[in-house]
């Protein structure tokens, strides 16, 4: 189970990650997609800086089939209610546990409409075209992955590291020493932040080592704030 499924349950969840904190002149967010009880207080920090929209372009990879280019969802619904989709000409999917884990964090901020975008396979090229096309959306955009996965705690850390390096740098050149699932949108989203002159800026990592005590094969996760 990703998140409480009961609707006051899932209220206290994301109040107890969320401390509404808006911070001026920000575009958007990177932040996990695991289950709340292991990335959604890293989520929330993040969610906690952003301003009121009514709008929010998600981006998130694909983790139950593979395509090229985008896809988005039929609809979206959680114990919140229902969230409008901006009309788009995508292929459309029936589920995508990345994007769904952001709405409640939208839903509780107020946020009345999504473009939620889940991005297969795209090479560098296609993704500087994507986020010239985004470019021209009105929003905040959030962007989520997951970096390194099922390493030991030492080796996880040296990786998401590097990851954290070069989304910070944004030197697309070295998008293939990225070690997260949602490499594509980050790619998308480093040439967004290009294009915009948008700095991405850490706000915390851990990995799931830190979290559960576990630290024999660790799941990365960060959030971040551009």
């Amino acid at each position: 189970m990703w998140y409480p499924k009961n609707k006051q349950e899932l209220k206290k969840t994301l109040n107890s990650f969320i401390n509404p904190n808006p911070k001026k002149d920000i575009h958007g967010i990177i932040v996990p997609h695991a289950g709340y009880e292991f990335s959604g207080a890293i989520a929330g920090k993040a969610f906690s800086l952003l301003p009121k929209s009514e709008k929010a372009i998600v981006l998130t990879p694909s983790h139950y089939i593979t395509f090229r280019g985008l896809a988005t969802l039929k609809t979206i619904e959680t114990p919140l209610g229902k969230m409008k989709i901006t009309p788009n000409p995508y292929e459309k999917l029936d589920y995508e546990h990345a994007i769904d884990n952001q709405i409640p964090f939208l839903q509780l901020l107020e946020y009345k409409e999504v473009l939620p975008l889940v991005v297969g396979q795209i090479t560098n090229k296609e993704a500087e075209k994507i986020a010239k096309e985004l470019s021209k959306e009105k929003g905040i955009f959030v962007i989520s992955t997951d970096l390194s996965h099922f390493l030991s705690y030492e080796q996880a850390v040296k990786n998401d590291k590097q990851t954290i390096k070069v989304i910070e740098s944004l030197d697309t050149n070295k998008s293939s020493q990225i070690d997260a699932c949602g490499a594509y949108p980050l790619l998308i989203a480093m040439h967004l932040c290009k294009l915009k002159g948008w700095k991405p800026k850490l706000i915390e990592y851990k990995n799931s080592g830190d979290i559960i005590g576990d630290k024999s094969q660790v799941v990365g996760y960060a959030s971040f704030y551009f």
